[in-house]
Order: structure tokens, then sequence, then C-alpha cells
């Protein structure tokens, strides 16, 4: 479904990702793991077309995404949810999420996917006219999860999902992603909490200074010792 092919990356005149590949294929799980500023969110947003590489290529279904802008993308089917939710905090939670279904593929049905939304996290729609930044941490970033699926996308990227979430709402949020995959959509994470991570991916690369080091299921990256020892704390 993706691939990056040599990415390089660059903010000014420093480059954060160095000839990067990976691969993500139709009906998977893939997390992106490594230490802050490894170049996982910088992947991301060369994927969404927020920061576009100054070499390689970057496919979507067989088709370059590199000359096309962010909306473009995002009528292909690819969504992002960002680190820290980006909400509009001054909007509604129901603005918030019918915001989400901009792309003319969406526009159509976003009163059946507001309500889809709702079933989904039943929360929101008791918060439906409550100003979004007056949420709750998890609240938040099911508000951000729901406004990126009223785009109907194929491809879901979210980054750290869980950053800042109490335990218990980590393990809701990561039932969540397992469930999205089952109703056919597929998943790149990047995931701070690893070990959360692993358990329900079935790949994962790890990037090192915007270099892809280590490659593999997650059962080889849990078992890897270097893994346990710099990730896992084991």
């Amino acid at each position: 479904m993706l691939q990056l092919d040599g990415i390089d990356v660059h903010y000014g005149d420093v480059q954060v990702l160095h000839g990067l590949s990976l691969e993500v294929r139709e009906g998977e799980i893939v997390t992106l793991l490594g230490s802050n500023g490894a170049g996982k969110t910088t992947t991301l947003r060369a994927i969404s077309g927020i920061r576009p590489p100054r070499a390689g290529d970057i496919r979507f279904r067989g088709r370059s995404l590199v000359p096309l802008p962010a909306a473009a993308r995002s009528e292909m089917g690819i969504a992002l949810v960002p680190e820290g939710r980006e909400l509009w905090a001054q909007l509604s939670v129901k603005d918030n999420l019918q915001l989400g279904a901009y792309t003319r593929r969406a526009r159509g049905a976003a009163a059946r996917n507001l309500e889809r939304m709702f079933d989904m996290f039943p929360r929101l729609r008791e918060r439906s006219r409550q100003l979004a930044g007056s949420l709750s941490g998890g609240e938040q970033q099911m508000c951000a999860i729901a406004r990126a699926l009223m785009s109907e996308p194929t491809l879901l990227m979210l980054n750290e999902p869980s950053l800042g979430l109490a335990p218990l709402m980590v393990d809701q949020v990561m039932r969540t992603i397992v469930e999205l995959h089952r109703g056919g959509v597929t998943i790149l994470l990047v995931e701070q909490n690893l070990r959360k991570a692993l358990e329900i991916a079935h790949r994962g690369t790890v990037i090192e200074t915007g270099r892809v080091r280590l490659e593999g299921t997650s059962a080889e990256l849990s078992a890897n010792p270097e893994i346990r020892a710099a990730y896992l704390g084991i």
C-alpha cells in the first residue's frame, strides 16, 4: 500500500531523514520505533505532505505522492492523527468532527459518519456540544481519532496516541486501534509506549538518527536483546 524509497527530509539546512525506506502493506498495523528525535514524526509529516522530501520517493498504491499537496493525499485516503491532538479548542466536539469530513469523497457521507463516530465513541456523543479544549486528555484523543476517521481513510497514521494518558485510557486507545484495523483500516503507528505498540502491531521499524536501524515482526523485535535493553528496559 505505502512505500518510502530512500527519502531525505530537511528542516532548513538540517537533514533529519537520511535515505529512509520502509513499507506498509495493506491490512497491517506497522509501528515506527525509536528514541525522541529519531525522525518518526518527520516520517509521518513526509507521508502526509507537511514536510516533502528533497530526495527519494513516497508511493501510495503505486502512485507517487511527492508532487501532490497534502489535501490531495487526504482525498486518496490518507489521514493523520497528530501528536498532541491539535483539535480546534474553541469549537465544539461536533464541529471538530464535521471539519474532519473536508474531503470531496467524505462530504456526502458526513452525517452518516458522524453517527458512526458517536456510536464508536459514546462519550463524544455526550460531549458533542462541549468545547473540544475542555475535554479530558483521553476524550481529546478519541475526538482526534474520530475527526481523522470522518475522512474515511484507508491508511490511518497515529502519532503518539497514548501520550499523557492514564494507563486505563492507554489500554482503551490500543483497543480502539485494533478494532479499527479489524474494520479494514491499515495503520501506521508511532507510539512512545513501545511495549503496547509491539503487542498490537504486525511489524515494526526501528529508526535511529533518521535511518532505519532494524526491521522485523513484532515478535522478532520483542525478542531482540538490543531492543529489549534499549527500549523495553529489560
